[in-house]
């Protein structure tokens, strides 16, 4: 199965340590953020992974190479940032069902399990969502059964439509390639799954585990003393 990681990111929330290198190989644990994702999709059977790169696209090469353990490895390389749905336009029609992954998105979720469900519904796309205690500063999903009617962006605390929020692991089926805006900057958290909400084409896939977002120092930090790989 193949899987997509977005780490083309500048990480600039983690300055000054990312001025240094990209945020695919900042350390955690003893290993890059990357390696904790490949760990992931490993568990899960993946031995396909495309890493999304932009910037310092050549130290992440460099540091990778063309395989990580029983992982092969290719580089869906964007001279310049495109948003989280710019490898879609890059990389080839797949004909099968495929995983998006966050690159700096630590999570505990049932991959396999989250495949199947997709696969049964029949839906474009499905979200990984995760339940916090305030989704206020995230964006909430109303859900119709497994079914993501809409996001509300920062809902104020007390008005949510409910505590779960997008987790950043997604699975797409190949129609996908025919949902992408035609614009130089698309993201798919504001350009393709509301539209796909709206169609009645998206699902989401509830877990409970483990999540972390380490894009901001406290979560970073957070990560660091609690994740479990």
């Amino acid at each position: 199965m193949l899987a997509v990681v977005l780490a083309g990111g500048q990480g600039t929330r983690l300055r000054p340590l990312t001025d240094q290198m990209p945020k695919a190989l900042v350390p955690l644990q003893g290993s890059t953020l990357t390696e904790h994702v490949l760990r992931i999709l490993r568990r899960h059977g993946v031995t396909d992974v495309a890493l999304s790169v932009c910037y310092r696209a050549e130290d992440v090469r460099r540091h990778f190479g063309g395989k990580w353990d029983s992982v092969a490895l290719s580089y869906l390389v964007e001279e310049r940032p495109r948003g989280t749905a710019g490898p879609l336009y890059i990389m080839e029609r797949h004909v099968r069902p495929f995983l998006v992954v966050n690159g700096d998105v630590l999570a505990e979720i049932d991959l396999t399990a989250m495949l199947r469900a997709h696969q049964r519904s029949g839906a474009v796309a499905t979200v990984a969502l995760t339940e916090v205690e305030d989704p206020s500063t995230f964006g909430a999903v109303q859900l119709d059964g497994e079914r993501i009617v809409r996001f509300v962006e920062k809902p104020p605390r007390g008005q949510e439509p409910s505590k779960w929020i997008n987790a950043g692991y997604y699975v797409f089926s190949p129609e996908i390639f025919n949902c992408l805006p035609q614009q130089e900057f698309t993201m798919l958290e504001k350009d393709v799954f509301p539209a796909l909400a709206a169609a009645g084409k998206l699902n989401g896939f509830r877990s409970k585990g483990q999540w972390f977002d380490t894009g901001t120092w406290e979560s970073y930090r957070r990560a660091e003393l609690e994740w479990k790989g």
